[in-house]
């Protein structure tokens, strides 16, 4: 597995359709200030801890066909959209494969929810 200093790096290295879905979506994130974004464990990660991993709220992770954008305590988000899928302890997810698949107003109210959480 590469390894990769910064968002950037990691973003850059994507294949040009999952780039075009990470392009789309690190502002939103940025914009919705969940924390200190890093590469934590091979893939970005933001957190509201001291450091990268300390209190992680969601991260983002490219897969073979899609991109997946999580939340660590995401079964905890009110999602009437239906979207976030569960998966281990507390955490969601959602898998995106096309720019069209991020819904900017859902996703930064679920940036908000994560952010309140961690209060």
């Amino acid at each position: 597995m590469a390894k990769f200093a910064t968002i950037a790096e990691y973003a850059a290295s994507l294949p040009e359709s999952q780039r075009r879905i990470t392009d789309r979506l690190l502002p939103l994130i940025e914009s919705a200030s969940p924390g200190t974004g890093a590469v934590w464990h091979g893939h970005p990660v933001w957190s509201f801890g001291s450091a990268p991993g300390k209190s992680p709220v969601c991260f983002i992770k490219a897969y073979g066909g899609h991109v997946t954008f999580g939340f660590w305590r995401g079964q905890e988000i009110t999602d009437p959209s239906g979207r976030l899928e569960a998966g281990a302890r507390a955490m969601a997810s959602v898998k995106l494969r096309a720019v069209e698949d991020i819904d900017a107003e859902l996703f930064v109210d679920w940036l908000n929810q994560a952010r309140e959480l961690e209060k």
